[in-house]
């Protein structure tokens, strides 16, 4: 059974915590988002830390996490920003006091390594969505997901993806995040199981050939054979190679899954854009794809 963490409420404790890179300004405009949703913002020490390129040496990253999950006051824990590092203190962590009370964990990109660890290990609900350092940036609608999300909300995604689709309709568990992170935890404990769920997948910064070899890796892998859908976010500032590789991130993964019968959608609003839609893994959704219209909702 997966566990669903409470929704929250106004006058819940919402904790931003920052697991891998350090903030390079300040995130005052995040936090009072967060406030003018009722929520009481509580700060961690890596918010204003720094050791290199880190929100801290790993032990303080640590530690301010760790006290989160096992204060029963606090709600939620988003992390601040992503980058890199969260792999770096993830089997430091205890989970005892948050698996006997779940709490929502929020954030992408280099989060995806405590989201997929919550699935995984803890069979736990939480969100991909934005952090207070992308707030500046975001969408109403992006903004508007989250909050969605984290108060019971269900919202429903639609829009017309430029790049063709495979037809379908399906219902399932939703997984995934950013697909560099996903392939970092392959073999670990916190290694999603895809079968049978609909994955989503995100990347920004990749070379093609780089997209390439992971798509391959997963297929290779089994990871892709028995998917009931694939929702395909955005692949955007892809780098230059030297000589071009010949293929689009689009083109790259439609290759590796054109044989197989499920649903596909490219193009959907979340990851590394402003209009970054919340997504909330392990939660049941239903995506509906017909002639390249995509409509993707929590049940």
């Amino acid at each position: 059974m997966i566990k669903q963490p409470p929704y929250l409420k106004k006058g819940d404790k919402i904790a931003i915590v920052c697991p891998a890179k350090k903030l390079p300004k300040p995130i005052d405009r995040g936090i009072e988002i967060l406030r003018s949703w009722g929520l009481e913002v509580i700060l961690g020490e890596t918010v204003t830390a720094a050791h290199h390129q880190f929100s801290g040496a790993d032990e303080l990253r640590t530690k301010d996490i760790q006290q989160f999950l096992d204060d029963p006051s606090i709600n939620a824990i988003i992390a601040g920003r992503g980058g890199y590092g969260t792999i770096r203190i993830i089997d430091e962590l205890d989970f005892t006091a948050f698996n006997q009370n779940p709490k929502w964990l929020i954030g992408f990109s280099d989060i995806t390594i405590l989201l997929s660890h919550a699935f995984a290990v803890l069979n736990t609900q939480s969100i991909h969505g934005q952090m207070p350092y992308t707030f500046e940036e975001s969408t109403p609608e992006a903004l508007d997901s989250l909050r969605k999300a984290l108060f019971g909300e269900n919202d429903m995604y639609t829009y017309t993806s430029d790049f063709p689709c495979r037809d379908g309709n399906v219902e399932g568990v939703l997984v995934g995040g950013n697909l560099t992170l996903l392939l970092a935890v392959e073999g670990s404990v916190s290694e999603m199981n895809f079968d049978d769920k609909i994955l989503f997948m995100e990347d920004v910064g990749e070379h093609e050939y780089s997209i390439d070899r992971m798509i391959r890796t997963l297929k290779r892998k089994g990871k892709l054979a028995k998917l009931k859908g694939l929702v395909v976010g955005a692949f955007n500032e892809i780098g230059e190679e030297s000589i071009y590789f010949g293929q689009t991130p689009e083109e790259v993964i439609w290759e590796q899954v054109k044989d197989y019968r499920y649903p596909v959608c490219f193009g959907f609003p979340s990851g590394h854009i402003a209009d970054n839609r919340a997504m909330v893994l392990g939660k049941t959704v239903s995506l509906n794809i017909e002639n390249n219209k995509v409509e993707f909702k929590y049940i």
